[in-house]
């Protein structure tokens, strides 16, 4: 097992997740220590699955939340938590074996060497994964390097990365936003928005059938709305912003 960082754990927001998961924490812990999974309300019987492995691995740690509030609650729940505890910055992955853990040494050692910035994954695709979601996400990527006047931002949609804490945390606690499947790409567009630079580093995602134990909580068009509306209030946001974007823009 590897040795415990004191500044940098890994933070897996669950919900549902199939029967990848205890892969998934296994992989993940596999590479690196601490590991954190926050249950989001989960109905499944993870938590207590969970709470087995955390039982005989001091490494891993299991946050369970009463309801289910969304993925970017999660999120905020942990990073809360690992603040207080001294963590600095925190990789989230998800739980459902969709994000490759044998990378999660080489993206941390990035935020390492980069401590202000953040570490995002840009997603290589194989073949099996679903055109529909492939093409979608270009449109949140698009308006993402718009709102942002292109600081950098590979992928908005994709959330194996790596979060400073200190900023994340200031900017969900002064909006009711981000607190759902919205939270990767206005995650992302916001910490811009605050002068935290994009490093972009390539990650393969696996698309997992059903037969593989591949779970999707996408809902196309619930998740779509809220994605429009997301881009709606940041569009305002960049209006408001745009003389400071500008000036950046030329100082790059």
């Amino acid at each position: 097992m590897t040795a415990p960082s004191a500044t940098h754990l890994v933070l897996i927001p669950s919900y549902n997740p199939g029967a990848q998961l205890a892969e998934t924490v296994r992989a993940a812990r596999a590479c690196w220590n601490p590991v954190w999974v926050v249950v989001d309300g989960s109905t499944d019987g993870s938590a207590e699955r969970l709470r087995a492995m955390a039982a005989a691995d001091d490494g891993l740690k299991v946050i369970v939340l009463p309801e289910n509030r969304g993925k970017g609650a999660a999120v905020l729940q942990g990073i809360t938590q690992a603040a207080a505890l001294g963590y600095t910055h925190a990789l989230t992955m998800d739980s459902d074996g969709q994000h490759p853990a044998d990378l999660i040494p080489a993206f941390m050692a990035a935020s390492q060497a980069e401590p202000t910035a953040m570490v995002l994954g840009k997603p290589v695709f194989g073949p099996e994964a679903p055109a529909l979601r492939v093409n979608g996400r270009k449109v949140s990527n698009g308006w993402a390097n718009l709102e942002t006047l292109w600081a950098g931002i590979g992928d908005s949609l994709y959330g194996f990365r790596v979060y400073p804490i200190a900023p994340l945390m200031m900017i969900m606690k002064r909006n009711r936003f981000m607190r759902r499947f919205d939270f990767d790409p206005e995650a992302v567009v916001r910490l811009c928005w605050a002068g935290v630079r994009p490093v972009n580093r390539d990650a393969p995602v696996r698309y997992l059938s059903a037969a593989e134990g591949g779970v999707s909580h996408f809902n196309y068009l619930r998740d779509n709305a809220l994605l429009t509306w997301m881009h709606t209030r940041l569009f305002i946001g960049f209006v408001i912003r745009l003389p400071l974007l500008l000036v950046r823009y030329v100082m790059r």
